[in-house]
């Protein structure tokens, strides 16, 4: 198992610990007032909408996580398209296991599955092309684990994973510092000193931006902010796959195409999570 994997695995379950003390509190009391502890029961995810179906795994953990030994039983897989009246998975565990993780487990499906199928449309929309969907950091904080494995399930591919994981220079970065020269001075003398493995990107506005970040070799990704496809053409051709090129700002599924049409590497597309709309899914007791 890799090192990304178990670091998920443990960013998960933190994630469900703590969604599940913020829920439960010192008991849920509804079940407790009215449902015998030693009750048995099972329950049926209903899929109410069609979609990309996203958080199955997740289900499971947070089942799993909270009673061990409840039997799940898979009916679909996370990234696969699904029609209103399909079954995603049955659960069978104590009544009270069931109904205390109801929720949080329709939170984070329907969540899940909402961005999973807006990233699916992103991602059909530019078939033929080379370019990759990007994720941003727009996301929900406390959220952003779950965020970011729905794009990936839908088919997109996840950007940074926050601020610790890549020097991306930004405007207010090259503002604050004086320049784009003196910004990737410094970020490539700090990496060099503190982080040999991280990668360096950098925001441009221009295509003389574009030329003086292609003459330090100090960068290794460009993101070519807010260019209209006729600019972003012409930035690549200038910089000829020497350095990753990245597409942000402004773009949507009505012109998405156009932009992957100028053979640019990555479109970081923030709508992915934070315009997509969840999928209608209900857990209903068998």
């Amino acid at each position: 198992m890799s090192n990304a994997v178990n670091q998920f695995d443990e960013r998960l379950h933190e994630l469900i610990v703590n969604a599940m003390a913020e829920d439960l509190g010192d008991g849920d009391h509804s079940s407790l007032a009215v449902i015998p502890s030693n009750a048995r029961g099972r329950a049926l995810l209903k899929i109410k909408q069609n979609g990309i179906l996203a958080g199955i795994k997740v289900a499971e953990k947070i089942f799993h996580t909270r009673e061990p030994s409840a039997v799940f039983h898979l009916h679909k897989n996370d990234g696969e398209a699904v029609q209103a009246g399909d079954a995603a998975f049955t659960i069978e565990a104590s009544v009270i296991t069931i109904l205390a993780c109801e929720r949080l487990v329709l939170n984070c499906m329907q969540r899940m599955s909402g961005i999973a199928t807006l990233t699916h449309q992103y991602v059909e929309a530019i078939q033929g092309y080379s370019s990759k969907i990007l994720d941003t950091r727009k996301t929900t904080p406390g959220f952003r684990l779950l965020e970011k494995e729905a794009v990936r399930i839908g088919g997109g591919t996840n950007h940074r994973f926050g601020l610790f994981d890549m020097i991306l220079l930004k405007d207010n970065h090259i503002d604050f510092c004086g320049g784009i020269g003196k910004a990737l001075d410094r970020a490539f003398d700090y990496a060099r000193k503190y982080k040999p493995s991280i990668k360096i990107e950098i925001e441009v506005r221009t295509l003389e931006d574009v030329r003086e970040v292609l003459n330090s070799g100090k960068a290794d990704r460009i993101m070519l902010d807010n260019f209209n496809t006729i600019l972003l053409a012409e930035a690549v051709q200038v910089i000829q796959k020497k350095i990753e090129t990245e597409a942000s700002g402004g773009i949507n599924l009505d012109n998405i195409r156009e932009y992957a049409a100028t053979g640019v590497d990555y479109i970081s597309v923030g709508a992915l999570i934070h315009q997509s709309k969840s999928i209608d899914l209900s857990l209903k007791a068998i």
